[in-house]
């Protein structure tokens, strides 16, 4: 909950630091009574215009009674946002629930909706921010979770902006004229054009505030050295022989001079604007500097200071206060303890960063958390002659994050690859969704390291309920993110994406002048699931026209799809005539091409024309590797993904399709009566089951024999009878299921053999069912993880699948694409297509079924776990046998998938 004047009063997720328009920060929050003389003076500044377009009359002032009503609200039926920078409040907005007898009756059922009225005011020199568009999108989230129905707003008509905003917020829009005021009235269920409208919002705002970074025109650097072995001179001198094309400034308050450049004592002494500030000064003194920096309207800062969370719980606090005052002032912050960021192309060739190694212009954007590792890899990508479009090294991660450099990435046409070196994903859900989105249009590779935890460092994370990396692998593979173990896989993996064309499918030809390389190349292709097409071997006393003749006819087969070469120099041939010949060839070529060449001295990872071999590795380019291991194995890598890219998404569920008023009612009426949740029973499961169209079998509880006989009878018999004690459903016989009964003989048999197999018979409970048709037993999962929100996972039923943790896991919304991936993705997958003989299942049901219930979990938070524990799959359908459900409160009902903000600070809980 809040602290403060409101303590307790509203909900903490009400609070939240928030990306404008123009990439800036500002803070969002509910008003307070202690708000009054910011109200007063935020009011003195707005125009006689806007207080018109609001209060409809001339309203030049607040009175003391209007400043007390605006400031004291209840949280529930009056509620009311403020934004502020730099403690400055610079809008509001409120809405005001309307009471029952005045509101509009619902056309589907005649009752009475429950409405609010909304309003907003902006300071007109914040006007045109995105400010009003933001609040919008908080008050409704707000009023979703106070029950609000729709808001309703009385327009003048010359307010044309904030009819727009309405208009343009993705929510349907109605009104009319009433004595000269537009009366709006619209829904404000998060619906998929709103929560559409406000990523895209969100999109643009994250991409602005990291373009300022890289398109910086003036950089200063405070702390600057006139000492050599300094970091503050070391970044001095990386700018300056850089050539950055922009402004370098210095700050050091007891030097005249640093590196030839005049030195001020403070930035606020700079004469000229500055963009972005390097700071490289000592952790308790960073505040002060953020401070000077906020002063002078410098947009971000570049923090490489270690001290903070990197060194225990004092460095986290002070790390937490360095974001909250960054933001409270409007700038983002990358680091602190981080290496810096590069922007290679020609028109700002910026350098800040500690690297001395400026890496060539390239393709790639490169995403890095570890600053002690960016040196490292500045040289391996400079070796590999890949190229870079720009790269970050954001060290803690307090503020800008890898989902940030998403956003930026995504758009940006000088990044055609995107590359992620990661120590933890501290928003998965947020990252989920973007990395889904860029890689549709760009490949996304990633090294996930500290592949064991989650989140910020051990100790300090939330975490997850999965296995970690069984959750990770998932997302990366909904995502169709490239994984890698190593970067020199991701290397290998990037060059080929970076300057060959995507393969169509897994068929590659190998073309080699060894047979026994070509072998070696042929073993490892099939190895990692490539299919070997005609393997051309061209003998020792191969030339460079051989390879020349035989890669043009591998590349015009139309059974081939990929083309591996493969080389090893005799005595006529330099291998510098054959990869000038697969050059010419790859630059022309409309398939992938990549080459080994062994024992070749002199030849480069990445073969170009000669004509161009000076100049950065274009596209065509023909990646060589050092082993033909590495060669099909990032061309597998790279085959997989351009199957995923291809494969079309697929539906989701029609929204016609379910009821999830039924089931909101049913999960709401739950938390009514228990406040902090419990366990369904059978008959609320399956309401909220067959609310989404699924069918869970019918089963009737019996305490007596004779009971159980006579409901076998009512039933027609062909039943089973099942205990339900727990130490019973868990043995891998399955000794607590008796099938087959037809007969009342077979009834009693089948109850008096079962209660001997119970320690407390007079205890035992038992239910009688409909026997379904054959098929195998599956089980269909969801929960809501702390870290990934919504979770569904798939396997085959049994001891087997539990002890080998052989299940498939996709975070919601699931497309077709999603399910049917999940069906086949895990080991055991064959014993549903005919595995020695065996029925096929019915797969399209499955995936039918488990589309349904990631739609369940994705609309209700509440439902914290749903287990479709037996569901028999066969030839003609599935059967849902049993099913449990809880159901619990969730404090912020997944706020942060309606409303943008930006994610908590690293070391409290989620970041990202």
């Amino acid at each position: 909950m809040s602290t403060g004047t409101d303590e307790a009063t509203y909900p903490r997720h009400w609070e939240a630091d928030v990306l404008l328009r123009d990439g800036r920060v500002a803070h969002l929050r509910p008003i307070t009574p202690a708000d009054q003389e910011l109200l007063v003076e935020f009011y003195g500044q707005v125009s006689a215009e806007s207080k018109y377009l609001r209060f409809f009359a001339p309203m030049p002032t607040l009175s003391e009674r209007d400043v007390a009503r605006f400031t004291n609200v209840d949280h529930h039926d009056r509620v009311a946002f403020v934004l502020t920078v730099a403690q400055k409040m610079i809008a509001v907005g409120r809405f005001d629930r309307i009471p029952e007898e005045e509101s509009r009756r619902s056309a589907k059922d005649g009752r009475p909706r429950v409405e609010a009225e909304v309003a907003f005011l902006v300071q007109d020199a914040h006007q045109g921010r995105g400010i009003a568009q933001l609040l919008l999108e908080h008050l409704a989230q707000a009023g979703r979770e106070r029950g609000i129905e729709q808001f309703v707003a009385d327009v003048l008509p010359e307010n044309a902006r904030m009819i727009q905003i309405f208009r343009e917020a993705g929510y349907r829009v109605a009104g009319g004229f009433t004595d000269g005021v537009m009366h709006l009235v619209f829904p404000i269920d998060a619906t998929d054009t709103s929560v559409s409208v406000m990523q895209a919002r969100e999109h643009r705002a994250e991409a602005a505030s990291i373009q300022r970074f890289f398109d910086a025109r003036s950089v200063a650097v405070i702390g600057a050295s006139r000492r050599v072995d300094t970091i503050g001179q070391t970044l001095v001198r990386n700018l300056v022989l850089g050539d950055y094309q922009g402004r370098v400034y210095v700050v050091n308050p007891a030097a005249q001079s640093v590196a030839g450049l005049p030195a001020y004592p403070s930035v606020g002494d700079i004469p000229d604007d500055v963009d972005v500030a390097i700071v490289a000064v000592p952790a308790e003194s960073v505040q002060d500097v953020v401070l000077d920096c906020a002063a002078k309207g410098v947009h971000g800062l570049v923090v490489i200071s270690s001290g903070f969370a990197e060194t225990g719980e004092e460095g986290r606090q002070r790390q937490r206060r360095l974001v909250g005052l960054a933001r409270s002032y409007g700038l983002r912050l990358i680091g602190p303890n981080c290496l810096g960021i590069i922007n290679t192309s020609a028109d700002y060739s910026l350098n800040a960063s500690l690297s001395t190694l400026m890496p060539p212009r390239g393709r790639a954007g490169f995403f890095c958390q570890s600053g002690a590792l960016g040196v490292a890899i500045l040289e391996k990508v400079a070796r590999r002659g890949l190229g870079l479009s720009t790269f970050v090294s954001a060290g803690n991660r307090a503020d800008v994050s890898g989902n940030d450099l998403l956003q930026y990435w995504e758009e940006d046409d000088d990044t055609e690859v995107v590359l992620l070196y990661l120590e933890s994903i501290g928003n998965p859900r947020k990252f989920s969704r973007l990395a889904r989105r860029v890689s549709r249009r760009k490949p996304v590779i990633a090294v996930k390291s500290g592949r064991s935890t989650q989140g910020v460092p051990m100790g300090h994370a939330v975490r997850s309920m999965l296995a970690p990396q069984a959750a990770v692998d998932s997302m990366f593979r909904q995502a169709g993110v490239i994984q890698v173990d190593t970067l020199d896989e991701m290397f290998d993996v990037a060059q080929l994406v970076a300057h060959q064309p995507l393969p169509r499918g897994p068929r590659v030809r190998i073309v080699g002048n060894s047979d026994a390389l070509g072998l070696l190349a042929a073993d490892a292709a099939v190895a990692v699931g490539l299919q070997v097409k005609d393997p051309v071997a061209l003998g020792a006393d191969a030339t460079a026209e051989d390879f020349e003749e035989a890669l043009e006819a591998a590349i015009d087969d139309d059974e081939v799809d990929a083309v591996v070469a493969v080389f090893i120099p005799p005595l006529n041939t330099s291998g510098e005539e054959v990869a000038n010949v697969l050059a010419a060839v790859g630059e022309q070529s409309f398939k992938p091409l990549v080459s080994t060449f062994l024992a070749s001295e002199g030849i480069p990872e990445l073969l170009r024309v000669p004509d161009v071999a000076g100049s950065t590795a274009g596209r065509g380019s023909v990646p060589s590797y050092a082993s033909v291991e590495a060669a099909v194995r990032a061309l597998a890598r790279v085959v997989e993904y351009s199957a995923w890219r291809a494969r079309p998404e697929g539906h989701l569920v029609p929204p016609d399709d379910v009821d999830v008023t039924r089931a909101r009612t049913l999960v709401a009426t739950v938390l009514r009566d228990e406040p902090k949740g419990r366990d369904l029973d059978f008959t609320e499961v399956h309401v909220l089951l067959d609310s989404y169209g699924i069918d869970l079998w019918d089963r009737v509880p019996v305490q007596e024999e004779d009971e159980a006989v006579a409901v076998a009878e009512r039933l027609g018999y062909d039943v089973v009878l099942k205990a339900t004690a727990e130490h019973l459903r868990q043995r891998p016989d399955l000794a607590h299921v008796w099938r087959n009964i037809d007969t009342e003989e077979e009834m009693r048999d089948a109850w008096r053999s079962m209660r001997d197999l119970i320690d407390n018979p007079d205890a035992a409970a038992f239910i009688v069912q409909k026997q379904a048709a054959p098929g195998v037993p599956v089980s269909i999962g969801s929960m809501e993880d702390p870290l990934f929100g919504p979770v569904v996972s798939f396997g085959i039923s049994g001891p087997a699948t539990e002890l080998l943790g052989d299940r498939s896991y996709r975070i919601p919304p699931m497309h077709g694409g999603d399910a049917s991936d999940m069906v086949r993705e895990i080991r055991s997958a064959p014993l549903l297509f005919g595995y020695r003989g065996s029925e096929k299942i019915d797969a399209d049901a499955v995936e039918w079924l488990l589309l349904r219930v990631a739609q369940l979990k994705n609309d209700l938070p509440q439902v914290r776990a749903l287990d479709l524990n037996l569901v028999l799959a066969g030839a003609h359908g599935v059967s849902v046998l049993n099913a449990v459900g809880r159901v619990e409160p969730v404090a912020d009902a997944r706020s942060d998938w309606f409303v943008r903000r930006l994610s908590v600070q690293a070391g409290d809980t989620l970041h990202g």
